[in-house]
C-alpha cells in the first residue's frame, strides 16, 4: 500500500511539474520568437537603412522589455506569495498571449509610420511584465513541488523549458525557411510564429488551471499569508538578496551572449548564412537542454556550489578565446563546436540557479525573493547584453564586449566562492523537517 501511495505521489509530482514547465516553455517561446525573427522583421518596423542599425533598434526594444521584468516580478511575486503559485502562473501566461497577438497583428512602418515601433514597444513591455512574474513563480513552484533529494533535478527543468522555448522558436524558423522564400519571410512570414505563440499560451492556460498548489504555500498560516510577499519582509533577508544579484550577474550575461546574441554574431560578424546559423543554434541548444537535468542530478549528489564555481572559473578564462576563435572561422562545424563549448560552461549556472535562489528564502517571501532581485539584475545586464554588443560593433570595438562578459562572470565567481552550500542550509528542507517534527 505504501509503495502504491509513493508511486501515486511521484506521478502527481511529475504531472504538476510537467504542467508548470510546459507553460514556462510557451512563455519563453513567445519571448524568444522576437529575438529569433528580428533578422526578418527589423526592417518592417523601422525606416530603411543600415541593417546593423535596424538590428540595434530591435535589440534596444528587446532590452526595454527586460526593464519591465522587475515590475512584473514585483507584482507577480507579491501575488504568488499571497494568492498562490498556481494563480500567478495562470495570470502570467494569459498576459504573454496578449503581447504575442499584438505583435502578430501590428502593421509595418510603411503603413502606419512611427506608430509601428511604438506599438511594438508596448507589446514588449506587456510581455516583460509577464516574463518577470513567470521566472520567480515558476522557480518557486518547481522547487516546492519537487521531492526531497531531487530538487536540483526537477528544478533544472525550468531551463530545459526555457531553452526549449528558444528551440521551438528556432524550429519554427527552420520550417518556415524551408517552405517560404526570403522575401515572403520578410514580408509576412515572420508574423506566423507570433500567432503560434498566442494560441499555445491560451492552450497552456487551461493546463495551469488544473495544477495542484504547492504544499508549502497551502500549509502557510492565514496570518503569515496576510503579511507575505512585501518589500518590508524581503528586506529582512539582505544577504540572500545580494547573493541572488551576485549569483545572477555573470550567469545572465553569459546565457544571453551564448544564445541570443551569438545568432546575430555568426551572421553579422562571422558571415555564416542565416539557414546554417539556424541549424547551428538549434543543434547546440538541443544538446544544452539535455545537459540541464544531468547537471541538476549532479548537484543533488555533490552540491550546488561546485557547479557554480566551475562556471565562474571556465567562463572567466575561456569566454574571450572562444569569441576570438569564432571571429576567425567561416566553418559552420567549427562555429557549432565553439558555441557548444560556451553552452557547456554556462550549464554550471543555468541548471541549478533557480533551486539555489529558492533555497535562500522562506515560503512567505520565496516567489518575490527569487524573482525581484533576479529580474532587476537581468534587466540591467542580461537584457542589455545584445544591445551593448551591437553598439560596440557599430563603434568598431566589438572585441571589448568579449572582455566585458568575462569580467562580469568573474564578479559572480567571487559570489560563488564566498557563498555557502545552499542545499545544506535550504529553507525548503528546514521548513519541511520542522513541520514533520511538530506533526
Amino acid at each position: 500500500m505504501s509503495s502504491q501511495n509513493d508511486r501515486a505521489a511521484s506521478r502527481r509530482i511529475t504531472s504538476n511539474i510537467f504542467k508548470g514547465s510546459l507553460g514556462n516553455l510557451i512563455e519563453w517561446y513567445d519571448w524568444y520568437v522576437y529575438s529569433a525573427f528580428a533578422i526578418y522583421f527589423s526592417a518592417e518596423f523601422f525606416p530603411k537603412g543600415n541593417p546593423t542599425i535596424q538590428l540595434l533598434n530591435t535589440a534596444g526594444i528587446f532590452a526595454i522589455g527586460f526593464l519591465m521584468r522587475p515590475i512584473g516580478s514585483l507584482l507577480m511575486g507579491i501575488y504568488a506569495d499571497r494568492r498562490g503559485r498556481r494563480a500567478a502562473l495562470t495570470l502570467s501566461v494569459t498576459i504573454m498571449a496578449g503581447g504575442s497577438l499584438v505583435i502578430a497583428c501590428t502593421p509595418g512602418y510603411s503603413s502606419i509610420g512611427i506608430l509601428s515601433p511604438i506599438i511594438l514597444v508596448i507589446a514588449r513591455l506587456i510581455q516583460g511584465i509577464s516574463l518577470g512574474g513567470e521566472y520567480g513563480t515558476s522557480a518557486t513552484y518547481l522547487s516546492e513541488m519537487a521531492s526531497s533529494g531531487r530538487r536540483g533535478f526537477y528544478s533544472s527543468f525550468q531551463y530545459v523549458t526555457l531553452v526549449g522555448g528558444q528551440l521551438a522558436a528556432l524550429g519554427v524558423m527552420i520550417i518556415l525557411q524551408q517552405v517560404l522564400s526570403d522575401s515572403e519571410m520578410l514580408s509576412w512570414g515572420w508574423r506566423i510564429p507570433f500567432v503560434i505563440g498566442a494560441l499555445g499560451a491560451l492552450a497552456v492556460l487551461w493546463l495551469r488551471r488544473t495544477m495542484d498548489e504547492s504544499e508549502q504555500f497551502s500549509k502557510m498560516g492565514s496570518e503569515t499569508r496576510k503579511k507575505a510577499g512585501t518589500i518590508k519582509v524581503l528586506m529582512k533577508y539582505p544577504k540572500a538578496v545580494l547573493t541572488v544579484v551576485g549569483l545572477t550577474l555573470g550567469g545572465t550575461i553569459a546565457f544571453y551572449t551564448f544564445t541570443t546574441y551569438l545568432q546575430k554574431f555568426m551572421i553579422n560578424t562571422v558571415g555564416i548564412d542565416k539557414q546554417s546559423v539556424s541549424w547551428i543554434n538549434f543543434l547546440a541548444l538541443l544538446i544544452f537542454v539535455v545537459l540541464q537535468p544531468l547537471a541538476g542530478m549532479l548537484s543533488d549528489r555533490i552540491g550546488r556550489r561546485p557547479l557554480l564555481i566551475g562556471f565562474g572559473v571556465f567562463g572567466t578564462i575561456l569566454t574571450v578565446p572562444l569569441f576570438m576563435l569564432m571571429q576567425q572561422t567561416k566553418n559552420p562545424v567549427m562555429a557549432f563546436l565553439l558555441m557548444l563549448a560556451g553552452l557547456v560552461i554556462v550549464t554550471g549556472y543555468t541548471s541549478i540557479n533557480s533551486i539555489v535562489k529558492a533555497e535562500l528564502f522562506p515560503t512567505e517571501i520565496r516567489a518575490l525573493g527569487v524573482g525581484f532581485p533576479y529580474s532587476l539584475t537581468v534587466a540591467i545586464f542580461g537584457g542589455s547584453a545584445e544591445f551593448v554588443a551591437l553598439w560596440l560593433k557599430n563603434a568598431g570595438k566589438e572585441s571589448l564586449f568579449f572582455y566585458y562578459v568575462a569580467a562580469c562572470i568573474a564578479v559572480s565567481l567571487f559570489t560563488y566562492w564566498r557563498m555557502g552550500e545552499s542545499s545544506k542550509t535550504s529553507h525548503i528542507e528546514s521548513e519541511l523537517n520542522n513541520r514533520n517534527k511538530s506533526a
